[in-house]
């Protein structure tokens, strides 16, 4: 219909350009600038945010994301074919809904940032203590699963703040290899990963110390020992005096440690003798906010509430921290009830072997894995395919197995009195793991199997859900264990700081 007419039109246009001889080139300068004008016109049309255009353009991103989530609604109904009841359906049904939720708009607030960075240190975390008391009510959140933690809502405002606020300062002091030099493979990793991350992070490092939130104390608890301790001496005094003399040092050389007696100052250390090296200096014991792997609130140095209780993460290989993650076979599948190997020491294990070990054939407990055994079946297979961990205690409260559990997608069942569970003032750790004192280690199969399969199943799927909490990253991602173990230092000093004006 309209193509007719516009030949028309140009046929009609040439005539009457012929007949008063009109300046061709003018005339078509006239038309190029006629038709930019057009085709910008024509795009703003295109992209009005209520034009039928963007509507269409949404829905193969809609189903897109529909197909996924009916991808992983598959999978699960294939297991729960075979092992869950009904109500377990609904309810995993109901949290794929969740997951496939579009996620909101994220709302900047520039005006704010501005505010904060107007702040003395102190005032900025009075208003973020204040900010976060007035958080506002989540129920779900595309990058959150609010059952794994204490108060989701809470914990996604104090997040938000500490990416807008928090400025640390690192000391410079300090030699190699103890300070400056994180040791980033083993059982006690946590501590040089940490180190390793914190030094290179731009978003929270500042040079300027008048502008820090926190200090940090850049040792490794691992290096300290490697450095000063004298095998078979049980002599830990050397280095408990060479931590004490550096703390005297940074007070006297800097201003920052007496403002405050130490309290917004911390140090993170993974090595069982973290806490223990922090007795010969008082502030430094009582004071200073101590990221321990070491956790036991019975010993009177590891403070609940100030103090943070650090992941025990192992490290085989630092180029791939997160090798053989994941992977975890299906319920149905799974021949182990629950699973231990490792070393007899400390006072829970050889209990654990006096009771289970070859006595009954869905407790697979052994003193470290046999190479018999190994050849059929590796250490990470064995946890790969046992509903239930088992993560004892050793010589102190502390165990890698814990986060290894999590890694391989087994619930993990903890065993140690006196122990605060890794970053437990944001994480519910009842929502994927089950904690059993160590008197009823002669029950342990009993309590197992009285946990119903629709709640194992749930627990099952938070792992999965917790996972990515503890992982590691060359460079850190949001809410990585990076991330987790600095909010949880940043939230307990929070807790800690009183405003002057409430008093």
């Amino acid at each position: 219909m309209l193509q007719p007419i516009a030949f028309f039109l140009i046929k009609e246009l040439f005539l009457f350009c012929i007949r008063l001889r009109i300046n061709w080139r003018k005339l078509l300068f006239a038309g190029a600038i006629m038709t930019v004008a057009g085709v910008v016109l024509h795009m703003r049309f295109l992209y009005q945010p209520n034009s039928s255009i963007e509507v269409f353009q949404s829905v193969p991103v809609a189903e897109k994301r529909t197909g996924v989530s009916r991808m992983k609604k598959r999978k699960i109904d294939d297991e729960l074919k075979v092992i869950a009841s009904p109500p377990s359906r609904r309810k995993i049904d109901d949290e794929l809904k969740v997951i496939a939720s579009p996620p909101p708009k994220r709302t900047s607030s520039p005006s704010l940032q501005r505010h904060i960075w107007k702040l003395s240190p102190g005032e900025a975390l009075l208003f973020a203590k204040k900010e976060i008391q007035l958080a506002p009510i989540i129920t779900e959140d595309p990058e959150l699963y609010a059952p794994i933690f204490q108060n989701i809502s809470i914990f996604k405002r104090s997040y938000e703040l500490m990416e807008m606020t928090l400025k640390v300062y690192i000391y410079r002091d300090g030699k190699k290899p103890v300070f400056h030099q994180p040791y980033l493979r083993g059982i006690y990793a946590s501590e040089g990963w940490f180190m390793k991350l914190m030094e290179q992070s731009r978003h929270f490092v500042t040079k300027d110390p008048e502008k820090a939130h926190l200090f940090y104390l850049p040792y490794s608890v691992r290096q300290l020992e490697k450095a000063l301790y004298v095998r078979e001496s049980h002599n830990l005094r050397p280095l408990e005096i060479f931590l004490r003399d550096y703390v005297d040092i940074i007070a006297a050389k800097y201003p920052f440690w007496n403002r405050t007696h130490g309290s917004d100052h911390f140090l993170v250390a993974c090595h069982d003798w973290g806490p223990y090296t922090t007795v010969a200096h008082e502030e430094l014991k009582k004071n200073a906010i101590k990221a321990l792997c070491n956790a036991d609130i019975s010993e009177g140095i590891f403070v609940a509430g100030k103090d943070v209780s650090l992941p025990e993460t192992s490290i085989r290989n630092p180029k791939q921290p997160l090798k053989n993650v994941g992977g975890g076979i299906k319920v149905s599948q799974r021949p182990i009830l629950a699973f231990f190997a490792g070393n007899m020491h400390g006072r829970v294990r050889p209990t654990l072997l006096k009771y289970w070990h070859d006595k009954d054939e869905d407790m697979k407990f052994y003193n470290r894995l046999p190479i018999r055994v190994s050849r059929k079946m590796s250490y990470v297979q064995h946890m790969k395919s046992s509903k239930y961990c088992i993560c004892p205690m050793g010589y102190e409260v502390n165990s890698p197995r814990i986060i290894e559990s999590i890694y391989y997608e087994c619930v993990p069942v903890i065993i140690a009195d006196n122990f605060v569970l890794p970053l437990s003032e944001v994480l519910n750790w009842t929502a994927f793991s089950v904690v059993v004192p160590e008197k009823d280690i002669p029950k342990l199969k009993e309590i197992l199997l009285a946990i119903p399969l629709k709640r194992y199943l749930t627990m099952l799927f938070n792992v999965k859900k917790v996972q990515k909490h503890f992982f590691w990253h060359s460079r850190p991602i949001k809410y990585d264990l990076f991330h987790m173990i600095l909010h949880s230092i940043w939230f307990n000093r929070l807790n800690q700081i009183q405003d002057p004006h409430s008093q």
